[in-house]
């Protein structure tokens, strides 16, 4: 199959770095002086899943691509989706699927009333991934996880997901076909919206939210929050929502930090919309009490 990963940064990148390692037909979009690196050099993976390499990447900008995938990543930030239409439009044939895996929740359902005309599925990754320099790519810790699926209602051809998870499970990308995708992007939208409101609040790395304090009570707080909001929202959580974002927390590199945490420390623009303002909106909106988010809020301003 012919994949296309919209977005090269720390998620995109890997995705396709770990799948041009295992010998998949993979593309990618980029821009800047990171796609001339590419082009230039290849592309470069620091990865503690699978160590140093330096990988022969297809990489253009939106604009260049002319081909055709059969499935394609959108790894782009949130405030940045309604810009991907034009290259899901241009890049997609009959049956291809496109998969968003972004922080924000909701965005399956957007894509898909930009691009009608596409089938659009959704999905989540849980890993820690960013760009040290232009060209390379940085995969930190151990984990690696995608959750995709189609919401109800989306029809796609036959076989079609089993095969997009056995090459993401033979590229080494723990993949997990979802059986209820609202869900569980409903679940990693509380994971790291806690997680990166905590780490921007406080400013401070993962670690200090893995001991037993005040910073850790404040990701509890949040997590515990935002479940009671899916709760509200009718999502049937598999496990309680705090006990598994701890879970997760406690299993993240100590010197990790979230890229929203790193792009408001630089002054770049921000996913704080989606993560924090959205997640405020969502809950007053169906009167979710929210202390924690609200006093985290005032920290910072909304675009």
């Amino acid at each position: 199959m012919k994949y296309l990963v919209a977005g090269t940064g720390g998620v995109g990148g890997s995705i396709a770095g770990f799948l041009a390692l295992a010998g998949k037909q993979v593309s990618c979009i980029a821009r800047g002086a990171h796609l001339e690196a590419i082009r230039h050099r290849g592309l470069i993976l620091h990865s503690d899943l699978k160590g140093e390499h330096t990988l022969s990447v297809e990489a253009c900008t939106a604009e260049e691509f002319s081909g055709k995938a059969d499935v394609i990543f959108v790894c782009v930030k949130g405030y940045s989706v309604d810009s991907i239409a034009a290259l899901l439009r241009k890049a997609a044939h009959a049956h291809t699927v496109v998969i968003p895996l972004l922080n924000v929740y909701g965005t399956g359902p957007r894509l898909q009333e930009l691009v009608p005309e596409v089938t659009v599925l959704d999905g989540c990754i849980y890993i820690v991934g960013f760009i040290p320099a232009a060209g390379e790519i940085t995969q930190m810790g151990k984990i690696f996880r995608m959750v995709f699926g189609a919401h109800r209602g989306t029809k796609t051809p036959d076989g079609l997901l089993e095969a997009v998870e056995r090459d993401l499970t033979e590229s080494g990308i723990k993949a997990e076909l979802s059986d209820d995708i609202n869900r569980d992007t409903f679940i990693k939208w509380s994971f790291i919206s806690a997680m990166a409101v905590t780490g921007a609040y406080y400013d401070i790395p993962m670690g200090e939210v893995q001991k037993p304090g005040t910073v850790r009570d404040t990701f509890i707080g949040l997590s515990r929050e935002s479940a009671a909001l899916g709760q509200k929202l009718g999502i049937a959580f598999p496990e309680d929502l705090v006990h598994y974002n701890l879970k997760v927390m406690d299993k993240l590199d100590p010197q990790s930090t979230a890229s929203m945490q790193k792009d408001l420390a630089r002054g770049h623009e921000s996913e704080i919309q989606g993560l924090l303002f959205d997640m405020i909106r969502l809950a007053e909106e169906h009167q979710v009490d929210i202390p924690t988010y609200r006093k985290v809020a005032k920290k910072f301003k909304t675009n």
